[in-house]
């Protein structure tokens, strides 16, 4: 099974994954966007484009990796990646359907207030790259095509990751953790890494 995990910027994705794989037994995390950064930087300037997902050999890539993943490991794949793009998601959720890969499709969906707050806990202001594609995430992931959402307004990570469970009909091992580390997060995703760091900088 492969668990795609869509929303904006600040919806909360990567945490979302790598909780959902800190309590799926045997699950890994597959990140769609490592493709991207070594395609970007493996380019002359000439040719590059400003996003990314508008290269036919990145969605090609992440299709072609999903299918090996499916077709070689019993492992549950968790792929965090905004994909708002309805051609795009038929190109690589959508043929992998067509092939017969058990994709489950979550698209995590927050206000503006609430992107903009997660955003700016990260480091990232009003007038960050990301903040800007918030009203183009929201309205375009509005379509039927990125059912299945979630208002995540009112949730923490932990009842989403539970929610997602529930839906896709996948076991979740007990969780153990403290108040003090739930609060914490998982040390295993890179945005909570940065946001940690971000917090000690501002202690001082």
């Amino acid at each position: 099974m492969i668990l795609w995990i869509n929303g904006a910027f600040g919806a909360g994705k990567s945490q979302t994954a790598y909780e959902l794989k800190r309590r799926i037994p045997d699950s890994f995390v597959l990140d769609p966007e490592q493709a991207g950064y070594y395609i970007r930087k493996n380019l002359p300037d000439e040719v590059k484009k400003s996003d990314f997902q508008d290269y036919l050999m990145w969605r090609e890539f992440n299709y072609a990796m999903l299918r090996y993943l499916d077709a070689n490991s019993t492992r549950i794949i968790i792929a965090p990646m905004t994909i708002t793009n309805p051609a795009y998601f038929d190109e690589i959720i959508g043929r992998l359907r067509k092939d017969g890969v058990d994709v489950r499709h979550f698209t995590l969906f927050a206000s503006r207030e609430v992107l903009l707050k997660r955003l700016k806990s990260r480091g990232d202001g009003e007038k960050s790259w990301p903040a800007q594609q918030i009203d183009r995430c929201v309205k375009e992931l509005s379509q039927d095509v990125f059912k299945h959402r979630i208002d995540t307004d009112q949730m923490s990570i932990d009842e989403v990751v539970e929610k997602i469970a529930e839906m896709a009909e996948v076991s979740l091992l007990p969780d153990h953790r403290g108040k003090i580390r739930k609060k914490m997060g998982s040390a295993q995703d890179p945005t909570w890494t940065n946001s940690f760091i971000l917090i000690i900088l501002h202690s001082r």
